[in-house]
């Protein structure tokens, strides 16, 4: 019984090599054409098939979070608005952190086109950015002053 069962064993593993065997042999006729163009394909530019990836576009408040103090005083404006920015004076929060609401002074071609601050509409479209170039103004923040060393009298005299 033992035999018998090491005789069926043996012819099974046989045809199963066979049939390994013929189709390394088919597989070698059909797979030699088409792997050889495809390396001539990929070979002289193989970044074209790879499309970069989009950086996701950045609400308010993204943009704000890297902002000292949440983007208090900072100027801000849609990625489409030419020579219109806010500069930011409220913003309140939900707990995400990712939306809420924004008031801030319009400012046109650099100069202050209101008095009192205006809500800001279209804060959670991902359409803003900063203003580098109209950073918050220096002139809040006071300036080191240079004191004059004067000698102390009772020094000199002695």
């Amino acid at each position: 019984m033992a035999t018998a069962a090491l005789a069926n064993r043996a012819s099974t593993d046989r045809t199963w090599n066979l049939l390994r065997q013929s189709f390394r042999f088919f597989r070698s006729f059909s797979a030699a054409p088409s792997a050889s163009s495809s390396s001539v394909a990929s070979s002289p530019n193989p970044t074209a098939s790879k499309k970069p990836k989009r950086r996701k576009k950045k609400n308010l408040f993204e943009v704000a979070q890297f902002l000292p103090n949440w983007g208090l005083g900072y100027h801000m404006a849609k990625t489409h608005w030419t020579g219109v920015s806010y500069e930011i004076t409220k913003i309140n929060l939900y707990k995400d952190g990712r939306h809420g609401k924004a008031w801030g002074l319009v400012h046109k071609d650099g100069l202050l086109a209101a008095d009192a601050p205006k809500k800001i509409s279209g804060v959670h479209k991902r359409c803003w950015r900063y203003i580098p170039s109209s950073k918050k103004t220096e002139e809040k923040t006071p300036s080191p002053s240079v004191q004059e060393h004067t000698p102390n009298p009772e020094v000199q005299a002695a």
